[in-house]
């Protein structure tokens, strides 16, 4: 078959809603699906057209063919199984002319019947299987088989449609696998008679139980299982893969599910062997057996949600609820197990192992861990048969460590056993410890107290099904048996490469901790951050003491930070640092901005200056503090730890971008007379991207630049405690659209801007000569230490000014002051300070401050090309320019825009509305 055309988006759209609607798929719920000769050959082209000279099972979907090839980008010929399969059938996954082969299940779809009409479905290695919708699921009777042997290279995938066709995936759309035995369960008829249990959540007749306890099931190895879970009804989804009574007899190594809504794997009794198994994401319990399970295990690996989603137990094991010592008792043997948990609290937490309804278990070489809010990591029902299964060595654990750090590693409460003086005294080689150094992937670092800690269970539990270790948990340290097949670990993937949902959890590299207002997730971010890391929306993110992003011009890394996201300190010492080398891309929206706050802001709306740390941004861009042989520049930035450095000779450096952004109640005083700054920008470069931006309620300055040429447009800086705007060491730099607005319950502030050049040297160079548009101050009455007052340029720095409003009232400091050093008064008199059409409207008495400095400041202002002096209700209305006065022309610099008012906000373009706090 060749597929002359592939239809684009909207064809395939419109063909996707056909397959939804039925379209050319015969859905028959009583067919029966039978493998033709091969030989036969024979027309099986489908809606599509061709004879492929291959008779294959199902029908041939156009539709879903169309829709798989235009995704994955190759031809892909789509058959659609549905009813009951009861002759022996296989599955190829591609055609002789390339052409690869696909299967989609339509609704519940059986290989044979119970016992009857038996037939073996063969999947070839590669295979993909997948499910359109929450009834599409897949049942292997009693006495039939399946022989699904992938391979390391070519693992077979079971998974939804939105994989196969590159949609977002997530848990729960469709399915799952449902593997009926004939070995025995607790729940069988205690006479005797033919036991037939209905499994949970597949159609009425769909049964097990039986006698044999070796029977065989068939085979499944290098099995990946994705993205299943459908919920039938309220509480009730379908597992991964249920084995329900399935025998010795069946094989089941290599075996993934991931991201399933409801358990990973369940034994209803039975007892399957597996070994080398990866149960990832599940929503539920990752393990689950029930009513007289006895298979082992060996080499699990259970991992909670990577970002912090959906969770319940590791293992969930019950024997049965109505009579905890029915026989035959599950007692399934378990060695080389490891469980990592999450931090997910919602209804159903994050646990380790819950045994519980008179369970045995025997546990070899096994570690739990998990993070610091996680549940208990080991708990034992207190009912009379659990409790004495602890005695007697029903329940055993040797070789064993639990390392939870939230101070709960047992849960046992008031009953018989202390369960931590058991495994600790009574069990063999048990131990608790801090860490077990599992990296990343769970795989233990070397150093790992987990190597060389094992028992040899092949020597002392049953040599005939385990293998003999010398590591405690699921993977040693050298040979990791996941890499290369599994889903999350190199393989597993369908080639259309479905993307993960946006998770309800955290990211990866974030710690999900207790949501702050009792029902959001909220995630820590802590210590140095060398890879990629994005703040997805609906999350709180808590910064735990200084974070970095990124090494110091090495192991960089981008911060990109969605619409809508909050990130708060919770002390002092928590803030969020942008290395040299490193990006923020921090793109929020008018409506969506992007809040980096206190923890007690997001807690209770009371946010105060200092509650936090704050932002530092730190570049390669020059300083005139770099040494001046031109030997590397590196400058320790004020108020962040040892290390925090920037300076170089990039003007163009970028650090990233900064748009509709707030920065609040930051500042913490570090030590006396040392806050931080509500953004600090250390070095940064002018390819670095600031627009709408807000610090509020700041204890130190509001943005601080040392050294380089980063621009500012709409920038908003409203109740600062110090200075709103300061710049020091060679900031060259360009803002327009700048408010200023002092506190109006005239509390703390200084300056407006406080500029500087360098103080022991004020005609350094580079020297300090920004150019500032259409800024706006507001001063208030503050007279404390530090008295509210408009520009005070000093230690030798130029500036320029166009279309600036310094306005104040009585009771405020003077509205402008340049300092009384030769340098900086020299700037006056040769253009190096320029001030032109601009306005000083200070009710005080003082718009100018120059003493017996050798220039008369009023008279050099009024000697400016259209300034003038009026009164503070004469230049505003609230924030907004309410005086008529000229601007200047700035069409020469494609920077500004050629603004026809002075001021920060016009009558006809409030700019800050929407996004701002405070202005109101």
């Amino acid at each position: 078959m060749k597929l002359q055309t592939l239809f684009k988006a909207s064809a395939v759209a419109a063909a996707l809603a056909l397959a939804g609607c039925g379209g050319d798929i015969n859905i028959d719920t009583g067919a029966t699906v039978e493998q033709p000769d091969p030989g036969t050959g024979g027309d099986n082209g489908g809606d599509t057209g061709g004879d492929t000279g291959v008779d294959l099972p199902g029908e041939t979907s156009g539709s879903l063919s169309l829709a798989a090839s235009e995704a994955l980008g190759e031809e892909v010929q789509v058959q659609v199984l549905s009813g009951r399969i009861t002759a022996d059938t296989t599955l190829i996954n591609s055609l002789e002319d390339g052409t690869t082969v696909m299967y989609a299940i339509d609704g519940p779809t059986f290989v044979g019947g119970d016992k009857t009409d038996s037939a073996v479905l063969t999947v070839e290695p590669g295979t993909v299987i997948f499910g359109r919708q929450g009834n599409d699921y897949l049942v292997v009777s009693r006495d039939s088989q399946i022989m699904a042997e992938g391979t390391a290279d070519a693992p077979i995938i079971m998974t939804s449609s939105q994989d196969v066709l590159g949609e977002e995936t997530a848990p729960g759309q469709w399915g799952g696998f449902i593997i009926l035995g004939n070995a025995p369960s607790n729940k069988c008829p205690s006479d005797g008679s033919d036991c037939a249990l209905q499994v949970e959540g597949a159609e009425e007749g769909a049964v097990f139980g039986g006698s044999d306890e070796t029977d065989n099931s068939g085979v499944l190895r290098y099995l990946v299982v994705k993205h299943g879970g459908f919920e039938i009804a309220p509480d009730n989804e379908l597992n991964g893969i249920t084995f329900g009574g399935v025998g010795s007899g069946t094989t089941v190594e290599y075996l993934q599910v991931h991201g399933n809504s409801d358990d990973g794997i369940e034994m209803f009794g039975g007892n399957v062997d597996f070994k080398h198994v990866v149960l990832t994401g599940m929503q539920d319990d990752s393990i689950d057996w029930d009513n007289g399970y006895r298979g082992r295990m060996q080499f699990v690996y259970v991992e909670h949600d990577k970002n912090g989603g959906d969770a319940n137990r590791g293992i969930e094991a019950d024997n049965d609820g109505s009579n905890p010592a029915a026989e035959p008792m599950s007692n399934p043997i378990l060695a080389n197990l490891t469980i990592v948990g999450n931090n997910f609290q919602g209804e159903n937490s994050s646990e380790g192992i819950y045994l519980r309804e008179g369970t045995g278990a025997q546990f070899y070489n096994t570690v739990v861990t998990g993070p610091s809010e996680m549940g208990e990591c080991f708990e034992v029902e207190g009912n009379p048969v659990s409790q004495g299964h602890l005695a007697d060595n029903t329940i055993r654990m040797e070789n064993s460590v639990f390392a939870c750090s939230n101070g709960e590693n047992f849960k046992y409460g008031d009953t018989d056993v202390n369960l931590e003086d058991w495994f600790l005294n009574d069990q063999a080689n048990n131990f608790i410890s801090e860490s077990v150094m599992l990296s990343a992937n769970g795989q233990p670092m070397s150093g790992s107290p987990l190597l060389g800690a094992g028992q040899d269970v092949s020597n002392t539990v049953d040599g005939s099904f385990f293998e003999a270790v010398d590591f405690i948990g699921a993977v040693g340290g050298s040979d990791d048996w996941r890499q290369g097949w599994a889903f999350g670990f190199g393989g597993g993937e369908v080639t259309a490469g479905g993307s993960e949902a946006p998770v309800a959890g955290c990211p990866a590299g974030t710690e999900a901790i207790t949501p702050i207002d009792g029902s959001t997730t909220t995630c820590e971010l802590e210590g140095r951050y060398t890879d990629d890391l994005t703040l997805t929306a609906g999350n709180f993110y808590a910064l735990t003491g200084p974070v970095f992003i990124g090494g110091d011009n090495v192991d960089s890394a981008t911060l990109t930070i969605e619409p809508g996201v909050t990130v708060y300190g919770r002390t002092g010492n928590d803030y969020l640092v942008i290395s040299r080398g490193s990006e923020i891309d921090a793109q929020g929206t008018a409506e969506e901005p992007i809040s980096l706050t206190s923890s007690i802001d997001v807690e209770s709306g009371e946010g105060m200056p200092g509650q936090w740390g704050g932002l530092i941004v730190l570049g390669n861009a020059p300083s005139n503090k770099c040494p001046s042989d031109g030997s590397d520049c590196a400058l320790q930035v004020e108020g962040a730890e040892e290390g925090a450095v920037f300076g170089g000779t990039d003007s163009a450096d970028s650090s990233g971008t900064l748009r509709y952004v707030r920065v609040m109640n930051g500042g913490f005083e570090i030590a006396p007379d040392n806050e931080l700054n509500g953004i600090t920008f250390g070095g940064v470069g002018s390819g670095t991207t600031v627009e709408y931006i807000q610090v509020h309620n700041n204890s130190d300055d509001g943005i601080e630049m040392f050294g380089g040429n980063v621009n500012f447009k709409y920038v908003v800086l409203t109740n600062m405690q110090d200075d709103s705007i300061d710049w020091d060491n060679g900031y060259q730099g360009k803002l327009q659209y700048v408010l200023v607005r002092q506190n109006p319950d005239n509390s703390d502030a200084n300056r407006g801007i406080e500029a500087d050049n360098d103080g022991s040297n004020p005609a350094a160079e580079p020297m300090s000569s920004p150019t500032l548009a259409n800024l706006t101050i507001i001063g208030n009455t503050f007279a404390g230490e530090n008295s509210s007052e408009g520009i005070y340029l000093r230690e030798g720095t130029q500036a320029t000014f166009y279309n600036t409003i310094v306005s104040g009232p009585a009771g405020m400091g003077e509205c402008l002051e340049v300092e009384n050093n030769p340098v900086s008064q020299g700037h006056l008199q040769d253009g190096g300070i320029s001030m032109t059409h601009s306005v000083m409207a200070c009710d005080n008495g003082e718009n100018f401050k120059f003493g017996t400095s050798d220039v008369d400041l009023e008279q050099w202002f009024l000697g400016q090309q259209g300034n003038s002096v009026v009164t503070a209700a004469e230049a505003l209305e609230g924030i907004v320019t309410a005086t008529d006065a000229a601007a200047a022309d700035l069409s020469g610099d494609t920077f500004f825009d050629n603004a026809d008012f002075v001021g920060a906000v016009s009558s006809d373009n409030d700019w800050t509305a929407g996004w701002t706090v405070g202005l109101e």
